[in-house]
């Protein structure tokens, strides 16, 4: 399907109406999964013409968005990769694990960002960090786009790498996400130590059913997830 290719629009508007300099952009992947890290890139790309293709890393073939992002690697003028824990997701909600691993891939760039241009609608960032919510950010702005799909395959190969030890699980090829194997495999032998165990999905294992963690965030203070629902076995 045709799609748009994306755009330094805002990212020039940012310089123009803040005065910045060094403008990143900032996707998430694994917020819906079951299991493993959520990892936030922070890209900086400057105002060059991007790599061609580039757009989300959804819209992308697994082949298509490896190669890409190898390119991007040596494209960009830097990035850096930041990761909340299941047990940090556990404990503080995903809103607050969000900004952790966003903070983390932001502090690891090796100049501070003056402005931030993060995909969405919601800021889980926020102050002190200058941010710009776009939705549909990694379709539309090159720095959002290339972060997206940087993130993308260094997570999934994250995954695989932790799924050695649990083949039943598929994670090389789920990533974490909610899949008929991984479902099979978390009814007949429960969840593996990378697994968020204050995710609904629990409700549905009564053998597993005692592994759930309360929330220790207060109620309320995270937003809705998809992928956090429970499933029917």
């Amino acid at each position: 399907m045709p799609y748009e290719p994306p755009t330094h629009t805002v990212e020039r508007s940012l310089r123009a109406t803040t005065g910045a300099k060094t403008v990143a952009g900032v996707d998430e992947v694994g917020r819906g999964a079951w299991a493993g890290p959520v990892t936030v890139c922070a890209a900086v790309t400057g105002l060059r013409r991007p790599p061609e293709g580039l757009t989300d890393s959804k819209l992308l073939t697994i082949k298509r968005r490896t190669a890409l992002a190898v390119e991007l690697e040596k494209w960009v003028t830097s990035y850096a990769l930041g990761h909340a824990s299941p047990e940090e997701i556990d404990d503080l909600g995903m809103t607050a694990a969000l900004r952790l691993a966003a903070v983390r891939a932001l502090e690891a760039l090796p100049v501070r960002p003056d402005a931030v241009i993060l995909d969405g609608k919601h800021d889980y960032l926020g102050s002190p960090w200058r941010v710009r919510t776009v939705i549909k950010g990694d379709q539309s702005c090159v720095a959002v786009a290339a972060a997206s799909v940087i993130a993308k395959v260094q997570r999934d190969k994250m995954m695989a790498e932790l799924g050695v030890g649990h083949a039943d699980f598929g994670f090389a090829a789920n990533a974490g996400y909610p899949s008929p194997v991984h479902k099979a495999a978390l009814a007949e032998r429960g969840p593996t130590p990378y697994h968020r165990l204050t995710w609904a999905y629990l409700d549905a294992l009564p053998q597993w059913r005692h592994l759930k963690k309360a929330r220790s965030w207060a109620d309320g203070s995270g937003p809705e997830i998809e992928g956090q629902l429970g499933f029917d076995f």
